[in-house]
């Protein structure tokens, strides 16, 4: 870990500005919903108000041209109600309300700028991201940068590249947490080390087996959603038209990639027993051996969560990315449930990572009785990938240039 921590610095009377990610989905009425992510980020600065530093709050929410595009005013109120203290929002990202509000800040105080996707220049560049009016015109003004946006270190914003570039800056107590999770799972993994990955997103899922079989990282994985149906038609299982004609239309390559990774770990991979479909809206389970068949497959079968749940029980750890079907329809949450429960019964250090994941575990109440859950979905598959991600390099390399101007207070 060769970034810098809230630890490293005395953070007392300075001004400092923490990029988090707020981004959240809306409801009806086109308000921010409190998730997960709102309640995480909450923590570093919240921790930073308490030691007495000027706290500049930057966030996105929604992308542009999308519906989910508007202003932070009310995550200003989702952040205090987490925070327990006053959240000022700013309507200005740069500006000279800004710059003026940051310039009259005291000590402990908070404010939330503008949403950061409302300046063009966010998304644009790809290099040199620190001469973007961003961050000339807010820089001048901070005294260090602060990362704890994980969900979005994969990208090369200039709010995430930016700042580092001419600002000391450390990682807040989330990407931290995230990261000493994710690399210790990755290199030194408690064993068995199982692999649970279920959901549509196929390309992500074989990423990851590919990366973490070939690292020596898992011992088993355990299969479902998509990303079983692709391994069945990799291994040569006719699996029915209804949804095959799915995994052709997502990727070609991942079927070629899925084949080439079961003639080396096929005896690491498991596939499903059996499966359930939907027969007059009735869950209807039928063995492997019924495939083909014209009805999409909507959830694993009893015989599957059985074996599943025996391997997940007796795990050292185990990283889960997906449901294992259709939860939100209640006759095919039952896979995903049970699996995600014996996560929870068993001794085993658990890591939940996707957006889905997480809105399997707070529907079966288990959102809070896990040993990690991410909040990261892209940025947590290239992680753990084995791909780098830009925003903690920047991170690294800002330690790397500014190591003279940091106070230790240890």
């Amino acid at each position: 870990m060769n970034f810098l921590k809230i630890d490293d610095f005395n953070v007392s009377g300075k001004t400092i500005l923490v990029r988090v990610d707020l981004n959240s989905s809306l409801n009806e009425n086109k308000e921010p919903q409190d998730n997960i992510k709102i309640k995480y980020n909450s923590i570093t600065i919240k921790q930073l108000s308490d030691l007495g530093a000027k706290v500049v709050v930057m966030s996105h929410q929604g992308r542009a041209g999308d519906d989910d595009l508007i202003s932070m005013e009310k995550h200003a109120k989702l952040l205090s109600k987490h925070t327990e203290k006053e959240i000022k929002y700013i309507d200005d990202i740069f500006g000279t309300y800004a710059k003026n509000s940051i310039k009259s800040m005291k000590n402990g105080d908070i404010i939330l700028l503008e949403n950061v996707r409302f300046n063009a220049e966010e998304n644009l560049l790809k290099e040199n991201q620190h001469k973007t009016h961003l961050v000339s015109q807010l820089s001048p003004l901070l005294d260090y940068y602060v990362n704890d946006a994980f969900a979005v270190n994969h990208r090369t914003n200039a709010s995430l590249i930016g700042f580092p570039e001419v600002l000391p800056s450390f990682a807040g107590r989330i990407l931290q947490r995230e990261l000493e999770v994710l690399t210790k799972i990755m290199n030194n993994p408690k064993r068995p080390s199982v692999l649970l990955l279920g959901g549509a997103k196929t390309n992500d899922s074989i990423k990851v087996i590919k990366q973490m079989l070939f690292s020596n990282a898992a011992d088993i994985v355990l299969t479902s959603g998509l990303v079983s149906l692709l391994f069945l038609v990799a291994d040569g299982v006719n699996i029915g038209n209804a949804t095959h004609n799915i995994l052709i239309k997502k990727s070609n390559k991942d079927i070629k990639l899925a084949k080439k990774i079961l003639e080396k770990f096929k005896n690491k991979i498991l596939m499903p027993l059996d499966f359930a479909i939907c027969v007059d809206n009735k869950r209807i389970e039928l063995p492997i051996s019924n495939l083909p068949i014209d009805y999409p497959i909507l959830d694993i079968g009893e015989k599957t969560i059985k074996k599943y749940k025996d391997i997940i029980l007796n795990a050292g750890n185990v990283i889960a990315n997906g449901p294992a079907g259709v939860f939100e329809k209640k006759q095919f949450e039952k896979g995903t449930q049970e699996l995600f429960e014996a996560m929870h019964k068993s001794k085993a250090f658990d890591v939940f990572g996707g957006g889905h994941t997480a809105l399997a575990l707070e529907k079966f109440g288990l959102l809070e009785k896990s040993s990690h859950v991410s909040t990261g979905g892209g940025a947590f598959i290239l992680y753990i990938s084995g791909e780098k991600l830009p925003g903690v390099n920047a991170l690294i390399n800002s330690a790397k240039k500014h190591h003279r101007l940091i106070t230790r207070i240890k």
